[in-house]
């Protein structure tokens, strides 16, 4: 973010506004930006997810509060902040308040990690990948402290779910970011995506070399945010609705936030990981198509870069509510069965071939395009 931060600098220099202030913003107004942004992304999915599933069903979905129903969710958000916050009696109260707020933290500092584009990166670590997979894999002890605290047979059974599911398909993703880190000799997501860049645009990405560790960790991504076919931990059918039967109100929201922000956060790290990030699929930006060799040109790049990071994400999430639309819900044992009988071999053979690969092409992957 240099670049960005010297053009801001020199825009309140301009005014006269001490350097002081530009260094305290500077990280403040993209905080507030991201927050704002994901609010208004959180609450268009819900109503993005409805209105497929009532397509895909052969339903109609929301369709009366405001034009084609685009009011619902925020009518929605406003009956869980008006309704009341029941404690059970014999919950542990002070723990049972503090899992909605445990569980919604790591979300947003997840969404500080993600390289929006080659200038919009809050943390840019050498290593932040690990970072990533460490924030996104602690909601879930929220999660089993909030079906804890509850004291409900329930809640309880719904978070100890949650607890194995998050294990069994951890590992997997850990060989798989293994494969990748091999092929492109970086454990830094902006690394990451600079190793994918090609001339012949799409064909310079990691799906392709790695097409069985993208498989892989999309199942997974489904079975960490506990998505159709692996909600075991919630299964209204079976738990009444899992670790967070008791939960109302705004803490309830909470819940219902994260795991949708925790749904972009992951599409988002998948195609970082795999789809190039926010690499223009054409191997080309259509900015400097458009505007040329401009000042124009450099600024609109970042936009069109961001662009494609959510385009790609947005795909991905289209597949996902397809998914629930379509696949019924797995046992508790077969989930856990497939992750470990199936998922961890192809995971470690995933490896395999991604070391191989990166031996044959001379410890260049982009040699290939």
């Amino acid at each position: 973010m240099n670049y960005l931060y010297h053009l801001y600098m020199e825009w309140l220099s301009k005014y006269g506004i001490p350097e002081l202030f530009g260094n305290i913003t500077f990280y403040v107004i993209p905080f507030c930006i991201v927050a704002a942004a994901l609010l208004i992304v959180v609450l268009a999915l819900v109503l993005i997810e409805r209105k497929l599933l009532g397509w895909l069903t052969q339903r109609k979905g929301p369709n009366r509060v405001g034009f084609w129903g685009v009011l619902q969710t925020i009518a929605d958000a406003f009956k869980l902040l008006i309704k009341e916050n029941i404690t059970p009696d014999r919950a542990d109260k002070f723990l049972f308040n503090l899992a909605p707020i445990l569980v919604f933290i790591p979300v947003m500092t997840v969404l500080g990690i993600i390289p929006y584009s080659s200038e919009f990166t809050f943390v840019n670590t050498p290593t932040n990948v690990i970072l990533y997979l460490i924030l996104v894999a602690f909601p879930v002890l929220s999660i089993f402290l909030g079906g804890w605290a509850s004291n409900n047979k329930y809640s309880l059974m719904g978070a100890a779910r949650g607890i194995a599911q998050v294990l069994s398909y951890e590992v997997p993703v850990t060989f798989v970011v293994l494969s990748v880190v091999v092929l492109a000799s970086s454990m830094n997501m902006t690394g990451i995506t600079y190793a994918q860049y090609s001339r012949l645009g799409a064909l310079g990405w990691f799906c392709f070399p790695c097409f069985i560790g993208f498989v892989i960790m999309f199942i997974c991504i489904l079975a960490e945010l506990n998505r159709c076919p692996f909600d075991l931990p919630e299964a209204e059918s079976e738990l009444i609705c899992g670790y967070n039967t008791e939960y109302s109100g705004m803490r309830f929201a909470l819940f219902y936030l994260s795991e949708y922000a925790l749904l972009f956060a992951n599409t988002l790290f998948l195609s970082i990981m795999f789809l190039g990030g926010y690499l223009s699929p054409f191997g080309v930006y259509f900015s400097h198509i458009i505007f040329g060799d401009t000042v124009l040109a450099s600024v609109m790049v970042y936009f069109e870069q961001v662009f494609w990071l959510f385009l790609k994400s947005f795909l991905l999430i289209f597949v996902i509510i397809w998914i629930r639309a379509t696949l019924p819900r797995l046992a508790s044992f077969d989930l856990l069965k497939f992750s470990w009988a199936y998922l961890l071999p192809l995971s470690i053979l995933n490896l395999f071939l991604a070391v191989v690969i990166k031996y044959m092409t001379g410890g260049g992957i982009c040699a290939l395009s």
